[in-house]
């Protein structure tokens, strides 16, 4: 049978549970008017803060009550000084990407469905790795960002009912071909700065559309690649892509960014454009 000390801390631990899941969600928007499948998000999402905050807080609770049984007593310090007390960093993040976003191929068009399966799992892998890199640093008016299946350039951010349609390209660049320039016509204005390793970085926004609407892009040459990622406008409600050309050189500057680009470089996962001469 178990004694009073154990139900004390069973008790204590159940305490630390449902304070950290209350603090969790405290702060999350709240669902009540919120209608359909928005507030079964909303719901399904303060359930997931909950889930995970809980088993984090009982790992640190079960590893304090156990402490307090297994560490030694008495005047023994630890490497920093501390009087038996174990500092437990909170484990790491993480959760699997959002399912990708199906569109069936233009009559003559291929898609992924259509590559060798390794193939097609590598791109896959890649896709799902850009995901959590674009998530975590484009701003949050881009909403949620989902791979698409239909080639591994294509992304899309939700927010809101607008979908802005995102592409991000690491494509090895033909020898000799000079580094796109930005030209400020027709309304673009052009900006740069320096990333890491003194790679030159130019971002824009561009009115298209006649001009009710902007585009954002971030380009750069890494490597022997080609790199860019654009924002495109949600054109049914004339919405510009949510996101300035500072917040794209923000992110092109990014550790976390530049190792995927790093990777991507390394071994490509689309074919090298080629420059078709002029007839």
């Amino acid at each position: 049978m178990g004694t009073n000390e154990d139900h004390t801390e069973d008790r204590a631990a159940a305490t630390l549970v449902r304070e950290a899941m209350d603090r969790a969600t405290a702060e999350l928007p709240a669902t009540a008017d919120l209608v359909g499948p928005a507030r079964a998000q909303g719901m399904r999402r303060k359930a997931r803060v909950r889930a995970a905050i809980g088993g984090a807080v009982l790992a640190v609770a079960g590893l304090g009550l156990a402490g307090a049984f297994v560490l030694p007593g008495g005047d023994d310090e630890g490497p920093t000084g501390s009087t038996g007390v174990i500092d437990v960093a909170a484990p790491p993040t993480s959760s699997a990407p959002p399912p990708p976003v199906h569109l069936e191929p233009s009559p003559g068009e291929s898609s992924m469905a259509d590559l060798p399966p390794a193939e097609r799992a590598r791109q896959e892998n890649f896709q799902n790795q850009a995901v959590g890199v674009l998530q975590q640093l484009l701003p949050p008016s881009v909403g949620t960002v989902q791979r698409i299946d239909l080639n591994v350039r294509h992304y899309q951010g939700t927010k809101d009912g607008k979908t802005f349609h995102i592409i991000f390209s690491v494509r090895p660049f033909e020898p000799g071909t000079a580094p796109q320039a930005c030209r400020e016509i027709k309304g673009t204005v052009c900006s740069k700065t320096t990333l890491p390793g003194g790679i030159e970085a130019a971002a824009s926004i561009s009115p298209i559309n006649n001009g009710n609407v902007t585009e954002s892009r971030v380009w750069f040459r890494y490597g022997a690649s080609n790199v860019s990622l654009s924002v495109n406008p949600h054109d049914e409600s004339n919405t510009s892509a949510p996101v300035t050309a500072q917040q794209l050189l923000d992110l092109a500057k990014s550790s976390a960014f530049l190792d995927l680009v790093k990777a991507a470089d390394r071994d490509p996962v689309e074919e090298m454009q080629r420059t078709i001469p002029a007839g």
